[in-house]
């Protein structure tokens, strides 16, 4: 009997070319605007205890062809727990191979974090009493969601999920708002004292919804986005910048994934010209601070640096730090696994980025005086 694959539900994406007995010969599909693609999803359905070879014949042909060496896919019985399976690039195709303990698995690149669950977090915040706030509509017709927190009086922006096919942003912002939200936590009582925190879980609601890698409805990178937005093309960037130019601006951090590196790390706007001695010293500061409380983050390995002058100024980060005369980062986290840190079970896995969006905090909170 051959195995059934499906991918018609919310953030699935996978095209079934041939399937024949317990092998299936797959390709990603593209994201709106035919230029990107590297996140699948799917359900495969009469897979228990059967060896089945899945195969991505189009892997070579993905956005970064560079994050298939040392990966390996996860898959789920129950889309709680995600797990991590034999997975190997070879010839230009990409085979995960291994044998369910179960009837139907599901197969991804990374934890998908739904916009059922995205729901979800939006209204425990609320029931928790923060402030929920429609910024506008996508392209596709889904609300853009801002969640505002606090009473202080530092603007602090942190916003996640740009490119949709990191999902590993959202669960860091759930373990963020978790934790902002806990009344018995003394960090968090401080935060909401000092700050104003205006959050973003996700900022690419449309292109999370279709199973995109980089692009939003119309085919946009929105990270290339920040410095001439259009409600035409980037709707999310526009109505986000305009809410920022509201509020002010101190701090600002876009959370990422990246497909090739196995680390958790900073990259920050050293390319902005202009930028004062004291918010470049901020950032090193924060850097050491998130490092010497969770150590999943570390600070050898990253970006390479840009020389002031030479910023790309339609990144987030670079165009708020210049805007606002800020200390704006993005914060990348790895589809793979933390190497300085490897499980072998989960890799890198949704509970630590919760972790680790619950240990920017600490960090925030200890460099308020040098914002």
């Amino acid at each position: 009997m051959a195995i059934r694959i499906h991918a018609n539900f919310d953030a699935g994406n996978i095209d079934v070319l041939k399937i024949d007995g317990p092998t299936a010969r797959l390709a990603i599909k593209k994201d709106a605007g035919d230029e990107h693609l590297q996140w699948f999803y799917f359900r495969v359905s009469g897979a228990r205890d059967r060896e089945i070879s899945l195969q991505i014949e189009n892997a070579a042909k993905v956005s970064y062809p560079g994050g298939w060496p040392d990966y390996r896919a996860v898959v789920s019985y129950d889309r709680e727990e995600w797990f991590r399976v034999p997975t190997r690039y070879d010839a230009g195709e990409l085979f995960i191979e291994f044998t369910p303990e179960r009837d139907t698995v599901f197969v991804a690149y990374f934890a998908p974090y739904s916009m059922e669950r995205h729901y979800d977090l939006i209204g425990q915040a609320q029931r928790a009493g923060a402030r929920v706030e429609n910024l506008g509509d996508t392209l596709d017709g889904q609300p853009l969601d801002l969640i505002t927190i606090g009473e202080g009086d530092v603007p602090c922006w942190i916003i996640a999920r740009q490119h949709p096919g990191e999902s590993m942003a959202e669960w860091f912002m759930e373990g963020l708002l978790e934790r902002l939200l806990d009344d018995a936590d003394p960090v968090a009582r401080a935060l909401r004292e000092k700050t104003t925190l205006y959050l973003v879980p996700n900022m690419n609601p449309d292109g999370s919804r279709r199973g995109h890698l980089r692009t939003n409805a119309s085919g946009a990178n929105l990270n290339r986005e920040w410095e001439t937005p259009t409600m035409e093309r980037s709707p999310e960037v526009l109505l986000v910048r305009d809410r920022m130019d509201q509020t002010g601006l101190r701090f600002c951090l876009d959370v990422h994934g990246d497909e090739a590196l196995p680390y958790n790390f900073i990259a920050g706007s050293d390319g902005v010209e202009g930028l004062s001695e004291k918010t470049r010293a901020a950032l090193e500061t924060y850097k050491a601070i998130l490092m010497r409380v969770n150590p999943d983050f570390q600070i050898e390995k990253g970006y390479p640096r840009s020389q002031p002058g030479n910023a790309n100024m339609t990144m987030c980060t670079n165009q708020i730090a210049h805007r606002f005369s800020a200390l704006a980062m993005t914060l990348e986290q790895p589809f793979k696994d933390n190497k300085n840190a490897e499980d072998a079970r989960y890799g890198w896995s949704p509970a630590r980025a919760k972790l680790l969006g619950r240990a920017n905090l600490d960090a925030l909170l200890q460099i308020l005086p040098e914002l």
